[in-house]
């Protein structure tokens, strides 16, 4: 595939991407990401294998940034932008769409840069994921790259709220718990994508 494979995407197809992309970010705001791990052990210390359990790990995340880089491998930029401005504007409408509800009071939240990034890292994760042959390699670092951007403009945004006494908490306090304390389930949810991305384009043939 080219760079041209993203233009191969209809009108229709755009739009249902970009709806599809709304509504995943608002459920994927609310549910908590868990990861499955099976426990699969010998059978008194023989061949075959057995499943013992199934482990649920909690990545301390939700799926919110993980339905944002999907929309993006999946309907390319301008569906994935499309989505992340119709959250955001319905969020600061006063729809309660956002983790602790809505309102342009949500500005002053110090995660709304996060949210803010989110703009730029669909559009982003969108037009590298088109750029070159649907490869798991390649959607998974669009992903990433996606993820960089929404947490320098979240750093920023957090930074501009520390400094200016709205957020009363030291900076790298802010920074630890809004920034790093995510990162690793944020990091394992860009690998989650890149392969979820790869098994929905290999069955929808793009």
């Amino acid at each position: 595939m080219s760079a041209l494979d993203q233009s191969k995407l209809s009108g229709l197809d755009k739009f249902l991407w970009a709806v599809i992309g709304l509504l995943l970010t608002i459920a994927g705001t609310f549910i908590p990401a868990n990861l499955a791990l099976p426990i699969i052990l010998p059978q008194a210390g023989q061949i075959p294998l057995r499943l013992e359990a199934v482990y649920t790990y909690p990545l301390q995340v939700t799926y919110q940034i993980g339905a944002v880089l999907l929309v993006g491998c999946m309907g390319g930029a301008e569906a994935a932008t499309l989505s992340q401005i119709a959250y955001l504007t319905l969020g600061l409408s006063s729809f309660p769409i956002f983790a602790y509800g809505g309102g342009l009071g949500y500005l002053q939240e110090p995660t709304f840069g996060y949210l803010l990034g989110f703009i730029p890292a669909a559009w982003l994760c969108g037009s590298l994921a088109f750029r070159q042959s649907a490869r798991l390699e390649t959607l998974t670092l669009s992903s990433f790259a996606g993820l960089v951007v929404i947490h320098a403009i979240g750093l920023v945004y957090l930074s501009g709220l520390v400094l200016f006494k709205i957020v009363p908490q030291p900076w790298w306090s802010a920074v630890t718990q809004y920034s790093l304390h995510p990162l690793p389930g944020q990091l394992i949810m860009v690998c989650i994508v890149g392969v979820v991305a790869r098994f929905l384009r290999l069955i929808l043939f793009y």
